[in-house]
């Protein structure tokens, strides 16, 4: 069983409401045991983090619901069904879904209203609006938006590492290490970068701003098919052992066998593994190689403020 979308949860939603006045987190414990989910489902968040999908979903079910006059809200975080919800129970329709909240004229302006600020635009009529009507809430909308943005940056840095020199991969790795703090922040905390033939970077970052402790770094500019094994993960770990260093960092733009991940993970010495998807998920969090386009605040209701209590 999957968490139904927020339009499937409408009649749900009602049903207890009906009952009596629900909080989300109540309500949501006595559909989860109606629909069967499992103990996962019940705890899955958003990928912000910030709140549970079927919370979410259960939100926006009461909150298109009660645009339509179905539901109101009593008090603080509490819900109930109107006496219009309460009617419509009597005898429900087979799926209570945004197409059918239309066929209240409160909703109908709501929607309309909303159509025509998203768009920007002449409002295209209801009816097809109805038909396509989106089966994620809107966070989820923003959020798979955002994923897909990113997922779309991420390949464009891969590709752009990979077009360019080794040398300009040898700044990247000191510039990403230095924007993570190390070495105090200061770019000429880096020696021995680069070495003929190498074809990526071999050297040392000052840990700190003192240089009491080092991070030896070696990275490799790959084609994503070809994988850093076991074998290569050794070498550098041997070059540690040599220099008797406890901790490296070995970065690739493609990825690590399990074999190599295996291994790292079983070491005296502390050595971390960044393949590509890291390595751009990390330059895109601080900063490296990418620059704030635009930014999206989205405001919620502060409850605490209209409470008189």
């Amino acid at each position: 069983m999957t968490i139904p979308d927020y339009q499937a949860l409408m009649l749900p939603v009602l049903r207890h409401a009906a009952a009596g006045e629900q909080r989300v987190p109540d309500a949501a414990e006595r559909i989860a045991d109606e629909f069967d989910l499992s103990a996962e489902e019940r705890e899955e968040l958003l990928p912000s983090g910030r709140q549970r999908v079927l919370h979410n979903r259960i939100h926006w079910a009461k909150f298109y619901m009660s645009k339509a006059g179905l539901i109101a809200s009593p008090s603080r975080g509490r819900f109930v069904a109107t006496e219009t919800g309460r009617a419509l129970l009597a005898s429900p329709p087979d799926r209570l879904d945004t197409e059918f909240l239309l066929t209240y004229p409160a909703f109908r302006a709501f929607y309309q209203k909303e159509a025509a600020e998203a768009e920007g635009a002449a409002v295209p009529p209801v009816e097809t609006r109805a038909d396509k009507a989106p089966e994620a809430t809107p966070e989820e909308q923003i959020e798979a938006a955002y994923r897909a943005l990113n997922a779309s940056l991420r390949a464009d840095l891969l590709e752009r590492i990979r077009d360019n020199s080794p040398a300009f991969f040898e700044r990247l790795i000191v510039e990403l290490l230095v924007a993570m703090g190390y070495g105090g922040g200061h770019r000429n905390a880096a020696e021995q970068l680069g070495r003929s033939g190498d074809g990526g970077v071999d050297g040392v970052i000052n840990e700190d701003r003192l240089g009491l402790d080092r991070i030896y770094v070696q990275a490799k500019r790959l084609a994503g098919g070809n994988a850093i094994s076991r074998p290569d993960v050794q070498g550098f770990v041997g070059s540690l052992v040599g220099f008797g260093a406890g901790k490296g960092v070995f970065v690739t733009t493609s990825s690590f066998t399990k074999a190599a991940v295996d291994y790292a993970r079983n070491l005296p010495q502390r050595v971390i593994l960044i393949d590509g998807e890291r390595l751009t998920a990390l330059m895109i969090e601080h900063g490296v190689g990418t620059r704030l386009h635009s930014r999206i605040d989205i405001q919620r209701l502060d409850e605490d403020f209209f409470s008189e209590e």
